[in-house]
């Protein structure tokens, strides 16, 4: 009897444990901690979690994405480079990743290796001493962001959304958890914020700003309305263009996509936010063509503008760098493109469902554009027929019709941190004292609205492009909120810099290299059991050479 009963206890046991696992495999986990909890699924988390791991602290991704990489793997495979000897660390070893990858001849499916061209922005594509490549396919990129993922054993949770309401918990100073809106919530001893828009950073009450600032707030030459200057051809400098619907009578209405409010003067800071598109894949050769399709909703009264400008002798339509494959990384050319100029001022503060308004107007309006360059009469019929001949990549986000996963963010909020980098340290004019990482790329705004002259012509303002003397260092500061504000959170994408400085700072590349030290530095206070902003920085900064990273030129 008493072996029977210890029997039927064993079993009442082992029935209850399985009835647990049951329920917990049946219902969403509510509750995971680590060292560290990402939020964000750019290449600046990826770089952060890859260093962590490295310096043995558990780590969590949390991610709205379904794909990784942000633009890196959304299509910005033209690289924006700068000097690429300030390129170290894992962001380097990303670019190393993608040379190992091309060496491989099967690699080239679609054009012998031999065929493609070897420059990109200004440097070498293809760079054999350094072993690095900086032009690459979007699903290249994803692929290698998801091999540092396997290969670190990073945990990472896709398809997760803050609740930006109500979902952040911060007491004393400090954030304690962060909730989705799927209920699961997440708890750290320190939290990174590698969002393009700076969700997690808002909702935990971090200052920041949104838009640009007037040059007097941080005695700057570069930032703000900058009327009449031209530093590219993405403006309509010299084609005297009416934006009336019957040219010349302004009391014919405006056509559309152009602004009718009051511009402000040279200088003047306002909400104005440089101007979004989606970096498309394209490509001509035979079998991998997806052609250009006409959107549902399609309007070529939207496109008149265009009209114009065509029949004013301006043709760029197509821009964009070579990629492997005979594929083109497509971005904005000319006056009137993909960048939909003053359309997404609410981008970075709205909420989930204002954005994905916003994405649709922007998808429309780019499958528009594209079907307009091959279909309107008013498009000269060589450049119609050149353009039929190209399409989206067949073998490009194919889960998501060939179209880019991520749009170009290229600005959104912006913290107000420890340390703002405004156009004098990217200048030269003053000094970074505590460097976490260095750039070199122009100051570069696309155009951030579209007006009407006062003497009656339409114009762009905004697009800007600013090259430094020299690659320039960028400060610990920025990367740390105010330490009143919030003592166990790091920003490597929404930086702490002023508009005209986030132009420079915004390339992938250098999101990379900030978000491996900001990694390092969470690191670091873990270890030595401080907080974010009492680690010593000639600690940090010896930590940092170790690791790879570039502080000085």
């Amino acid at each position: 009897m008493m072996k029977i009963s210890k029997l039927i206890k064993y079993n009442i046991v082992v029935v209850l444990a399985l009835v647990q696992f049951s329920y917990g495999m049946h219902n969403d986990v509510k509750s995971l901690d680590a060292d560290v909890v990402i939020y964000g699924g750019t290449s600046a988390a990826i770089a952060s979690a890859v260093q962590l791991v490295r310096m043995n602290k558990s780590v969590l991704i949390v991610c709205p994405e379904k794909h990784i990489g942000g633009l890196s793997s959304s299509g910005l495979g033209f690289t924006d480079l700068g000097n690429k000897e300030v390129i170290g660390g894992i962001s380097k070893e990303f670019y190393q990743e993608v040379y190992k990858h091309y060496q491989n001849k099967d690699a080239w499916n679609w054009q012998p290796r031999e065929e493609y061209g070897n420059e990109g922005q200004g440097t070498t594509a293809i760079d054999d001493e350094f072993k690095t490549m900086w032009t690459f396919e979007p699903h290249v990129a994803e692929q290698i962001f998801e091999n540092f993922i396997r290969e670190n054993n990073i945990s990472i949770h896709r398809d997760k959304w803050l609740d930006r309401e109500k979902g952040v918990k911060v007491a004393n100073g400090k954030i304690t958890s962060i909730a989705m809106l799927d209920g699961t919530i997440y708890e750290a001893k320190i939290f990174i914020d590698a969002t393009y828009e700076g969700d997690l950073m808002a909702a935990a009450g971090v200052n920041y700003h949104v838009g640009r600032e007037a040059n007097s707030v941080y005695n700057e030459q570069w930032n703000g309305v900058q009327k009449g200057v031209y530093h590219h051809s993405h403006n309509f400098q010299e084609l005297n263009i009416s934006p009336y619907i019957i040219p010349g009578d302004s009391t014919s209405g405006v056509l559309p996509r152009i602004a009718t409010g009051r511009i402000g003067e040279n200088g003047s800071g306002d909400n104005g936010v440089q101007a979004y598109n989606y970096r498309l894949c394209t490509t001509n050769a035979e079998g991998n063509i997806v052609p250009f399709e006409k959107p549902e909703n399609y309007d070529s009264a939207q496109y008149e503008l265009l009209r114009r400008i065509f029949k004013g002798g301006r043709h760029s339509m197509f821009g964009g760098g070579k990629i492997p494959n005979k594929k083109r990384d497509v971005n904005n050319v000319g006056p009137f493109s993909s960048d939909n100029i003053g359309m997404n001022y609410e981008y970075p503060e709205a909420s989930y469902e204002k954005r994905k308004e916003i994405l649709k107007e922007h998808i429309d309006y780019h499958k528009g554009l594209l079907y307009f360059w091959g279909h309107d009469e008013s498009v000269p019929e060589r450049f119609r027929t050149s353009i039929k001949k190209w399409g989206l990549a067949k073998d490009e986000f194919t889960d998501n019709g060939h179209w880019p996963y991520q749009i170009y963010v290229r600005e959104a909020r912006r913290m107000i941190g420890e340390f703002v980098m405004t156009d004098n340290e990217i200048l030269g004019k003053s000094k970074v004292l505590k460097p976490i990482g260095m750039g070199s790329y122009a100051m570069d705004s696309h155009n951030v609205q579209r007006y009407i002259t006062k003497e009656g012509y339409v114009q762009n303002e905004g697009d800007l492009g600013i090259e430094p003397d020299a690659p320039y260092q960028i400060h610990l500061g920025t990367i740390l909120p105010k330490q009143e504000e919030c003592r166990n959170l790091l920003v490597p994408a929404a930086v702490s810099s002023s508009h005209i400085a986030f132009g420079s700072i915004r390339m992938e590349p250098v999101f990379m290299i900030l978000g491996q030290s900001a990694g390092t530095l969470a690191g670091m206070a873990i270890n030595e059991d401080q907080e974010i902003h009492e680690v010593d920085y000639d600690s940090l900064k010896n930590k940092l050479l170790k690791d790879g990273q570039v502080l000085s030129y």
